[in-house]
């Protein structure tokens, strides 16, 4: 019968397997969606709307207890001096994320001075980035009547949201 060090070996190679296939069933539900989405044409250059070349205000969607929103202050005031930042307060992660973020969304489409918004999440795991994985929230930025920059997780983190957006923030 094993005993100590090989039970827990053989208990960290279950949860490995375990882990790896959740893993790859998200990566394969996001490359299943990306796929229908494309198709659908929700990506194409035709869709994407122009930002204005100096907005008179920024709208940003996200957290706003996460680093992100204070990363986006500091750069929005080097860039543009003086220049008005409206935060909408969303979920970015769990499961009230996407009715916040889609909520934000259809806020924002009801303001007539909107003219841009960043939608902005720090980096994650593909897990934490899972409501900008959403098919509902890609419909939402797709629909939205104000150009919308995806701002999502590190520079080397893809969602749904970068592709279906109408620019994806560096």
């Amino acid at each position: 019968m094993p005993e100590g060090p090989e039970i827990r070996r053989a208990a960290d190679r279950v949860a490995a397997a375990i882990q790896g296939n959740v893993a790859d069933d998200v990566f394969f539900a996001f490359e299943q969606l990306k796929q229908q989405l494309a198709d659908e044409g929700l990506f194409d250059d035709q869709h994407k709307k122009q930002p204005p070349a100096l907005p008179h205000k920024i709208h940003v969607i996200t957290s706003p207890t996460g680093s992100v929103v204070f990363d986006i202050i500091r750069i929005v005031a080097r860039r543009f001096a003086n220049m008005p930042i409206v935060l909408i307060p969303a979920a970015v992660q769990g499961p009230n994320a996407v009715k916040e973020i889609v909520g934000a969304i259809d806020l924002l489409n009801q303001q007539p001075d909107a003219q841009i918004t960043i939608l902005a999440r720090g980096g994650g795991s593909l897990e934490d980035l899972q409501a900008f994985n959403n098919e509902v929230v890609a419909r939402a930025i797709f629909n939205a009547r104000i150009p919308i920059v995806s701002a999502i997780g590190h520079e080397t983190d893809f969602t749904i949201s970068d592709f279906v957006a109408d620019m994806r923030a560096p």
